[in-house]
């Protein structure tokens, strides 16, 4: 006799027999935190971003109580346990440079004497970077002198965002670890879409930078010829490539003055091109940076949340932030869990 089979039974026979569906995939995101040797401390001088981190990675901030006396020295103490523990410390070395890179260093010896078992520098920005040369006789290598103050102080190892050259690793004795915040902004500017893109470099010694970008947005590379008068004063002298009818892009690793950008922008549109974006890793705009570039004919300038900043800089329209906290978030989980940092930018 046949078997007769219901309508039930087929649904469920070919819902056996027919492969699942793909399940859409969430946004990649780390899993809570319970490991109790795992710690994230940040100084005073960008505790937004280290609440950022925190949250992206599912675990409290460290307790730690950073004061001054009435001389303006720091007092640093460590409010909770760290024996043994894998501390990272965050603070960008920004204004005031020299009192955010004591509190760094406190901090650090204050973590070496609490026994902990191996202490991270993080630095979304590190400050001297641009002394990294005897460029004139009789001037000192600041950033090489900050790294040897940051291992004397006791630190293992230092994660760094975007320093101004990548030499700047080989001034630690310690494993450096160095993040580019190009990942946030390609992604932004992809988003834009801008036609017939040119990414340029406002001088020679960004070229890399700006080429690696290029390749990312699959746009056009120009290099400006510029010559520094004297310190935060540079005159352009001539664009190198063609930006004629071309939206033009200009990529750094800093906007201080903003001076730079300013005039490679002038000299972009002088050489015919349509319309002039900035963006870089480091908002560290000194004055006149946000009147330079409110009065500029540029259209906007994107910049990442390593400093920051200022409450004439947060209102200005043209100054757009994006937040690195999820990049800088992955790359403290991979140091911690000792994989890889590189795959971030793969």
């Amino acid at each position: 006799m046949a078997t007769l089979v219901t309508p039930t039974e087929k649904t469920e026979k070919a819902e056996k027999q027919s492969p699942p569906m793909p399940e859409e995939k969430p946004e990649r995101k780390p899993r809570a935190r319970v490991d109790e040797k795992f710690k994230i401390f940040s100084g005073t001088a960008n505790e937004p971003l280290a609440d950022e981190v925190c949250n992206f990675l599912g675990m409290p901030r460290g307790q730690a109580m950073v004061k001054r006396f009435a001389d303006g020295e720091v007092y640093v103490q460590i409010q909770e346990n760290v024996r043994g523990c894998d501390v990272f410390v965050m603070q960008p070395t920004c204004r005031p440079v020299d009192e955010n890179l004591m509190e760094l260093l406190l901090m650090i010896d204050a973590f070496k004497r609490a026994s902990a078992r191996r202490i991270t520098a993080v630095m979304p920005y590190f400050g001297y970077a641009r002394q990294d040369r005897k460029d004139k006789p009789r001037v000192p290598i600041s950033a090489k002198l900050v790294a040897d103050l940051l291992t004397t102080a006791g630190a293992h190892r230092a994660l760094i965002v975007d320093p101004h050259t990548p030499q700047i690793q080989g001034f630690f004795n310690i494993p450096v670890d160095h993040l580019f915040a190009s990942p946030v902004l390609v992604d932004h500017f992809k988003k834009l879409n801008l036609p017939n893109l040119t990414v340029v470099s406002p001088d020679a010694g960004g070229v890399e930078r700006a080429r690696f970008f290029a390749k990312k947005v699959d746009a056009a590379l120009a290099i400006v010829d510029k010559r520094r008068v004297e310190m935060n004063v540079a005159e352009v002298m001539h664009v190198i490539g063609d930006v004629k009818g071309r939206s033009c892009l200009i990529i750094d690793d800093l906007i201080d003055t903003a001076g730079t950008t300013v005039k490679t922008a002038a000299a972009l549109l002088q050489n015919g091109a349509t319309s002039v974006y900035a963006c870089a890793s480091h908002a560290v705009l000194s004055d006149p940076a946000v009147e330079n570039i409110h009065n500029s004919a540029i259209e906007h300038v994107v910049v990442t949340n390593t400093i920051p900043l200022t409450a004439e800089a947060a209102s200005e329209p043209k100054i757009m932030v994006l937040s690195i906290a999820g990049l800088i978030g992955r790359a403290i989980q991979s140091i911690h869990e000792e994989t890889s940092v590189s795959k971030l930018f793969m």
